[in-house]
């Protein structure tokens, strides 16, 4: 896995962990806060619904296409479109790869994706929760919605198992949630120490490299992911300078089981 997708895993982790903070009402604001029985139940909930539902949609997924060649181009360049599409399985995707660089590609075979959950408790999710401190700071108007803001930095105590979580103590930032809809909208990170891949001798990003994550309403009453980016500079294969700008887009929503 490069180390861009590897960061997009922690984001997303990060983004449900998230959803966990105790919150609490903040002295001094004319307007309370909310507290965490009301308003900490519906978020979690949310999110769990949404990764359960996405699993019923085919979209379009636009993407950063990373290099890695050691005699050739590092780092990232050129778009790559896939149309992806659910199997008869919940978890279980066709990914065909449709347009690179704005050019049609034609006769892709299509790549089969398993997302299936292993099991009802995911480990990297328990670790970065423990690895991270989460903290209410503020309510923020969004799009002309109002958001609770929460901020979330490494304990310094911590010692993360999973990679998921070692990645996550090197990151701090916020995240935004919608009051009223309780649904997780936008994660901004940065990193506040390097990042190693392939134990530094395949990549390392430095400190400050930055993330986000977006949600948006796709229906009704389901949001999902529509787009994250990272970017940052390091080295890559120990003397070859990395620059990262790594986006993914998801678009076309479209229900397609029900």
């Amino acid at each position: 896995m490069s180390p861009a997708m590897r960061a997009t895993t922690v984001i997303t982790v990060v983004l449900a962990s998230t959803a966990l903070v105790r919150l609490q009402p903040v002295q001094g604001q004319e307007r309370p806060l909310p507290t965490s029985d009301t308003f900490y139940p519906a978020v979690v909930s949310n999110l769990a619904r949404s990764d359960r539902e996405q699993y019923r949609y085919a979209y379009r997924e636009r993407r950063s296409e990373v290099h890695t060649n050691p005699f050739g181009r590092i780092g990232t360049g050129g778009l790559a479109l896939f149309d992806v599409t659910p199997g008869k399985e919940l978890g279980i995707y066709q990914r065909r790869l449709i347009e690179r660089d704005g050019k049609p590609v034609d006769d892709e075979k299509p790549e089969v994706l398993d997302r299936r959950s292993r099991g009802k408790s995911n480990p990297s999710i328990d670790d970065v929760i423990a690895t991270l401190d989460f903290k209410i700071r503020a309510r923020e108007v969004r799009s002309g919605r109002d958001t609770i803001v929460i901020d979330f930095a490494p304990k310094k105590e911590s010692s993360p198992k999973t990679r998921q979580g070692k990645i996550a103590k090197a990151f701090k930032g916020s995240a935004w949630v919608d009051e009223e809809t309780h649904e997780v909208v936008r994660v901004e990170a940065t990193s506040i120490d390097s990042i190693s891949y392939g134990l530094g001798f395949v990549a390392r990003l430095g400190e400050g490299t930055k993330a986000t994550l977006s949600r948006e309403r796709i229906d009704s009453s389901v949001w999902l992911p529509t787009s994250i980016r990272l970017t940052g500079d390091g080295r890559a294969l120990l003397f070859r300078k990395l620059n990262i700008d790594y986006v993914i887009e998801w678009f076309n929503y479209r229900r397609v089981l029900q």
